[in-house]
């Protein structure tokens, strides 16, 4: 599959689900462009200069209405509220689970004004970042998430759990416990070390 092919599939998919969504008078981009955009940055990988460059040079014939660099990603944050749109329908069983994201090395924590995350924990080491946490279903797809700084307990993401009382049970490991109290709808397993052990003794057992 070619780039434009691709791009191609990927406005049309995105497109089925933005058609409630109505073009401003005053915009330049639809929509479904402008999340298509998104994506295309997200997939990408790179820095947002390096990607205006590529998908100016790539990509004009089919945005042909393209923002300038600064106001595309301003459109981005404005809009970051659609990509609700793209979650997945929560299951009877779903699992939850968290992943350190390490922005800086320890040794140099605290020496920047500017610095990004805070110090905390992550599969046994410490690291200095943020921590995301996401609630999958049965097939595996997002359902939905949270992020916060590395210094955050597991429990801060109850919310989260929460949010899908009357739709499914979520099965995690035993860091998102909470002495407070855990949601109705949470269960974990005491002693479990990650959330890929444990639901394979789940599954033998069936």
């Amino acid at each position: 599959m070619s780039t434009e092919d691709f791009i191609i599939e990927l406005f049309c998919r995105v497109d089925d689900r933005m058609r409630e969504v109505s073009k401003h008078a005053q915009a330049s981009l639809h929509p479904s462009e402008t999340v298509t955009l998104g994506l295309l940055f997200a997939i990408k990988g790179v820095g947002n200069r390096a990607y205006y460059r590529w998908i100016k040079r790539d990509g004009l014939s089919l945005f042909p209405h393209l923002p300038e660099r600064t106001r595309l990603f301003r459109l981005f944050t404005t809009h970051r509220d659609w990509a609700q749109r793209f979650l997945a329908d929560p299951t009877v069983l779903g699992i939850a689970d968290s992943y350190g994201i390490e922005l800086l090395h320890p040794i140099r924590e605290g020496r920047s004004e500017a610095q990004i995350g805070k110090k905390g924990k992550s599969n046994y080491r410490w690291i200095v970042g943020g921590k995301l946490c996401f609630v999958l279903n049965q097939k595996g797809q997002v359902v939905s998430w949270a992020a916060a700084t590395a210094n955050v307990h597991d429990a801060a993401f109850h919310p989260l759990i929460a949010r899908l009382l009357d739709e499914s049970v979520v099965l995690t490991d035993s860091g998102f416990h909470s002495r407070d109290g855990d949601p109705a709808n949470m269960k974990y397993a005491s002693g479990a070390r990650g959330m890929c052990g444990w639901w394979s003794r789940r599954c033998s057992r069936c």
